[in-house]
């Protein structure tokens, strides 16, 4: 069987070990007689599988006790209405930065529930760094503030968190989920999809502060309450099993590579590998600031259309897919998630050294 290297932004590669690890117990988890896509949520054998990853969960991101760990469907993009429905209800003011597509749609959902002030944004440099920030210009008495961490369609990333005081932070870190530590506690709400490092599509998952949760509306759509959903055990109604269960694997995964910091080392370097290339390259340009360059989502493109078609075109024919960028960007992106062994990342360093000497 061949795979390819799949550079696809999400849902994305998973581990090897983990599909393998997957496919043996399909028919037959742990001795139980069933497939986890058949088995009831309120089982034993199931309450093992979630509770489970939740422990990893704690274990593997260093979360504080006063934190609790929230398995949620609907994707990020449903947190979007969620974090305002949770947290817009003392001064009814939140502050955003827009440094990206989805940064935008949570702006706009937010709209729908308060005063929300826009402190900064990078539209004008077409999303190519992280601005600068005035704290002059922050909500004193916010609700809460609010970014995203990593952005995946125009390969940003936070090189350093806002300072926010007593304003609870509140971070989509969908595409940089478990690609390194981070301090949970500069925190109030971190929330993400899983399907770029940590599981398959169809599960998010969300870290909320314990002084968070209880502050919803009284209008909130029960299954979007984060205290109903802790309350419950992530299991108010039935939660995204399969998705779950692989969610668990792939922490154990995380821990036999040696944790977050072995991880974080990996992804540093793979990540060098090709900013190196494309920085020393007489074809192919980043448009990202270097100081805010993603360590997960690496674009570029060639001088011409032309040039960029034909090199997805070449790429895709010798088994590295998905790597068109995004269609409201183009070019092209490389995501190199957890999942993404170095030995890809080598061979499409190599690939687009031979293309650039054919087509220069």
């Amino acid at each position: 069987m061949a795979r390819v290297y799949n550079f696809s932004a999400g849902p994305s590669m998973l581990p090897e070990s983990v599909l393998n690890r997957a496919a043996e117990e399909m028919l037959d988890y742990n001795g139980s007689g069933q497939s986890v896509m058949e088995m009831s949520h309120r089982s034993k054998v199931y309450e093992e599988i979630i509770f489970g990853a939740q422990s990893l969960m704690r274990q593997v991101m260093g979360i504080p006790e006063n934190y609790k760990v929230l398995f949620l469907q609907g994707g990020a993009s449903l947190q979007f209405a969620a974090v305002p429905l949770n947290l817009l209800t003392g001064s009814g003011k939140a502050d955003y930065v827009v440094t990206g597509q989805f940064a935008t749609k949570a702006y706009q959902e937010a709209q729908k529930y308060g005063e929300i002030n826009l402190v900064a944004t990078s539209k004008a440099q077409t999303f190519s760094v992280i601005p600068d920030l005035d704290p002059a210009a922050f909500t004193p008495d916010a609700d809460y503030f609010y970014i995203c961490h990593n952005n995946t369609i125009f390969g940003t990333k936070w090189p350093e968190l806002p300072e926010t005081g007593d304003v609870p932070l509140v971070a989509d870190i969908s595409s940089s989920f478990l690609s390194e530590p981070m301090d949970v506690s500069k925190f109030g709400v971190m929330f993400g999809g899983a399907q770029k490092n940590v599981a398959p599509a169809g599960l998010t998952v969300a870290i909320v502060r314990e002084d968070l949760l209880g502050r919803a509306r009284k209008d909130i759509p029960t299954v979007m309450d984060w205290k109903q959903v802790v309350d419950n055990d992530s299991m108010y109604n039935t939660p995204p099993c399969w998705p779950i269960y692989i969610c668990k694997l792939v922490l154990e995964w995380i821990q036999t590579l040696g944790g977050l910091e072995a991880l974080k080392a990996r992804n540093q370097y793979k990540a060098k590998l090709l900013y190196d290339f494309i920085d020393n390259s007489a074809m192919f340009t980043n448009p990202v600031r270097p100081d805010c360059r993603s360590m997960m989502n690496v674009t570029f493109v060639a001088p011409s259309e032309d040039l960029n078609n034909a090199f997805v075109k070449a790429a895709t024919a010798a088994g590295f897919v998905n790597i068109k960028g995004h269609r409201s960007v183009g070019g092209m992106r490389a995501s190199i998630y957890n999942a993404m062994p170095v030995e890809g990342v080598e061979a499409l360093v190599a690939f687009m050294a031979d293309f650039e000497k054919k087509n220069g």
